[in-house]
């Protein structure tokens, strides 16, 4: 199933992220209103505003397709479901960091085939789709060739459900092992990962929307992408990126 076969997708996604950033913006550094949700995750007025226009602009351009988003859930039954998280990285959002994105997927079936990250206070876009690589900024990009954890970059998200269970004391091992480490955390340690500049990126726990468009790029990219056990990515499930050439080795140093 080539690439080609999302372009018109793709293009449309690329359309909706052009004004998903702009809003997002618009609110960035201006004190957006935040709430708390029963799951105590964050929600600001960009998130609502994002994911309701990411929503009726669907409804417009493929009505027949279902969407499930982070701040609305499932609407619409179909073999085709875009998936939406108006904002990866809230708190950081919130805070005024950079780090922080509009996530957009597409999965046909059971698979995804189309992915895009827009950063926008990062002045960054990641893209893919399922057989037409991946891009960063609308250029090429692949993986690092790097062959082994000791020479390589070890990314993380939250540390917190790792400690003082025997994963953590082996994620601990594993970045000791490693050439380097950073906790960057969200989208961004796995588009490291797409790029060449990191080698894994390890997080305990993400949602269907957190995931969904880091598996295509990253896969485009030349990576892989599982849970920690080795079993494919899951909706709750943990997430580990990485170049390819080392994930046995890290899932080896993981395993209980």
């Amino acid at each position: 199933m080539g690439g080609a076969t999302y372009r018109h997708e793709l293009a449309f996604a690329e359309e909706l992220a052009d004004r998903a950033g702009e809003m997002a913006l618009s609110y960035f550094r201006n004190d957006p209103e935040v709430t708390w949700k029963p799951d105590r995750t964050p929600v600001t007025e960009a998130d609502l505003a994002i994911e309701a226009m990411i929503r009726e602009e669907l409804g417009r351009r493929f009505p027949g397709d279902a969407v499930r988003g982070e701040e609305g859930g499932i609407e619409g039954s179909s073999n085709r479901m875009w998936i939406v998280d108006p904002i990866d990285g809230t708190r950081n959002f919130a805070a005024g960091i950079q780090i922080w994105a509009n996530l957009l997927a597409l999965k046909v079936g059971d698979d995804y085939v189309m992915g895009l990250v827009n950063a926008p206070a990062l002045g960054e876009r990641y893209a893919a789709t399922r057989g037409g690589g991946a891009t960063w900024n609308g250029r090429p990009m692949r993986v690092s060739d790097v062959a082994t954890i000791a020479d390589g970059m070890v990314v993380l998200g939250d540390l917190e459900a790792w400690g003082g269970t025997p994963r953590g004391d082996r994620l601990m091992r594993l970045i000791r092992d490693a050439k380097r480490n950073r906790g960057f955390g969200d989208f961004w340690g796995h588009m490291l990962v797409s790029r060449g500049a990191a080698e894994v990126m390890i997080e305990p726990e993400l949602s269907e929307w957190d995931l969904a468009p880091l598996v295509v790029i990253v896969t485009e990219a030349g990576g892989r992408v599982t849970q920690v056990d080795g079993s494919a990515p899951a909706h709750g499930g943990s997430l580990v990126s990485s170049n390819g050439s080392v994930h046995a080795e890290v899932l080896s140093a993981l395993r209980a």
